[in-house]
């Protein structure tokens, strides 16, 4: 990770983005590299991504997803049924197409 300083400190970006995470409301979509720099880390997205699948603390990661809108690979169903229940629309082929603007 080259931007946002974080790099020698992962534990502050996870706490970043944990902060980020929660603040997206039900029914709104962020990408990982909208949460990254959000987070203070542009450029960072693949490792937001990292924390989320590793996070020992509950997150919403379902709100988050690529720039194209693709969900979790492997775990597609469960991420469409978590963004659905919510209100979040999602195309025919299976990308989420309410992105939060901010």
């Amino acid at each position: 990770m080259a931007s946002g300083g974080r790099a020698h400190d992962p534990g502050g970006l996870a706490r970043a983005v944990a902060a980020v995470v929660d603040s997206i409301p039900p029914g709104e979509v962020l990408t990982y590299g909208e949460v990254a720099i959000e987070a203070g880390a542009p450029g960072a997205a693949r490792a937001v991504g990292r924390v989320l699948s590793e996070a020992e603390v509950p997150m919403a990661w379902w709100r988050v997803v690529t720039a194209s809108g693709r969900l979790v690979p492997g775990h597609e169903v469960e991420h469409a049924r978590r963004l659905r229940a919510e209100g979040v629309t999602l195309t025919a082929s299976g990308r989420a197409v309410r992105m939060r603007a901010r």
